[in-house]
């Protein structure tokens, strides 16, 4: 019976929407499953073990999963012993210590004696430590901005991506604690099989995630504008010029950054590049 490595990612919300569609770059199918707890898989023999993210490191320490998707966050605040294998890039936040506007914040010494109100107390902790800080720490589940509102906290630690919801319950960021993003972790004890399945499937990952932010260019130039269009269009390795029908002209092709595109591009019609044209690209394997 062919061995099945078993993921775990989270069951709603955004870290689940972009593991999925990860999964789905990577040519792995994952059967709809609105209310199962597992869903088969094409393309690759794996499963998917859909489970809270604050229990994704748990499950994968137990052995219940053999690798999960999780926020770095949740790895760290519950410390359960796993391997963090790959940091992919997505999901995004920090965790950050807030204060109500106006309230005189001078630097971290402010926050001693005060009550912290958090979801992530053992991160909290291990902060206020480090800086010599005692503090009342106080740990509720969700809703954590409105705490000093309602007198339940004189501060926040919470996760912070735009800072919008600081902003509109009265809330000031003023110190980041931890940067955090959506991570690959694994059982520390998994065997040669299993491990064998996880660097095939980190090896898809890390296809998928070169290509993103790169676009692939094809124009046509005359000849003798290759070596400065050369200079202008750094890309993996070197552009490939291939000759045309035209005698004069060639084809040069090349990848870019979309972050320097345009500007690449203006560059290039300005040295007499045309018929210029721009792909997406889906993989980028070495």
């Amino acid at each position: 019976m062919e061995k099945l490595l078993r993921l775990a990612v989270q069951a709603k919300g955004r870290l689940n929407e972009e593991s999925i569609q990860l999964l789905e770059e990577c040519g792995v199918t994952v059967e709809e499953s609105k209310r199962k707890l597992v869903a088969r898989c094409g393309g690759f023999p794996v499963e998917v073990l859909y489970l809270r993210d604050d229990d994704i490191p748990q499950a994968v320490s137990m052995g219940v999963a053999d690798i999960g998707i999780v926020g770095l966050n949740e790895v760290e605040e519950k410390g359960f012993p796993v391997d963090v294998l790959h940091r992919l890039g997505f999901g995004a936040c920090r965790l950050s210590l807030a204060v109500p506007k106006g309230a005189g914040y001078t630097g971290t010494d402010w926050f001693a004696g005060r009550r912290i109100a958090t979801s992530y107390p053992e991160i909290l902790t291990r902060y206020f430590t480090s800086k010599g800080i005692e503090a009342h720490i106080h740990q509720i589940a969700g809703s954590v901005e409105i705490a000093p509102s309602v007198g339940m906290a004189d501060a926040i630690f919470d996760i912070v991506s735009s800072g919008g919801t600081l902003v509109r319950n009265g809330l000031a960021e003023v110190e980041t604690v931890m940067e955090s993003q959506a991570v690959v972790i694994g059982n520390v004890e998994l065997g040669e099989s299993k491990l064998a399945l996880v660097k095939q499937l980190l090896f898809r990952f890390e296809a998928v995630e070169r290509s993103r932010g790169l676009k692939y260019v094809l124009m046509n130039l005359p000849r003798e504008k290759v070596t400065e269009a050369v200079s202008l269009l750094p890309g993996l390795k070197s552009p490939t010029v291939l000759p045309l029908a035209d005698e004069g002209w060639c084809s040069l092709h090349a990848v870019i950054r979309e972050a320097d595109l345009w500007e690449r591009i203006e560059s290039l019609k300005g040295i007499g590049a045309e018929d210029i044209l721009v792909l997406t690209m889906e993989k980028t394997i070495p």
